[in-house]
């Protein structure tokens, strides 16, 4: 079976709750020091419900899924031989500690350089919050084929 048709495939989608402890220590991991993150009467004194989570926490709650690496299994690959690539992140509005949000995972793309040496895996996690868009998250991670026992 061609590595490409992995395209298209669906992987487990989960729920979390975005928790304020670890929003924090991820906020201020970056250095990310506004209030906003850190304080809630901040965050309600700016209109806010609850703490603003930064602009990439949502791959740090991604991460956190049920078998994070489900994909590479998926291609016959380890984590060994995978490299983090690059990410995107599409925002249509805040989320904030306190909200549950979904996310629906897929592998979005599937390409190979150096002669089939190296692929260049993309996972895209739709992320919603009551069946509304929050987030979409385009991961792409680099396999070295050699790397593969």
């Amino acid at each position: 079976m061609p590595r490409q048709s992995i395209v298209g495939e669906r992987l487990p989608g989960f729920g979390v709750v975005v928790e304020r402890g670890p929003l924090r220590f991820f906020a201020r991991t970056i250095g990310d020091l506004r209030p906003v993150c850190h304080d809630v009467a901040a965050a309600r004194g700016a209109g806010y419900p609850d703490l603003l989570v930064p602009p990439t926490y949502l791959f740090s709650l991604e991460m956190g899924r049920p078998d994070p690496y489900h994909a590479l299994g998926l291609l016959g690959a380890g984590l060994p031989a995978a490299l983090h690539a690059g990410e995107t992140f599409t925002y249509h509005r805040p989320c904030f500690a306190g909200n549950r949000l979904d996310f629906e995972l897929r592998i979005t793309g599937y390409t190979e350089k150096r002669e089939g040496r190296l692929g260049l895996l993309e996972r895209t996690a739709s992320v919603t919050r009551d069946g509304e868009p929050v987030a979409e998250l385009v991961n792409v991670l680099a396999i070295r084929w050699e790397a593969v026992a």
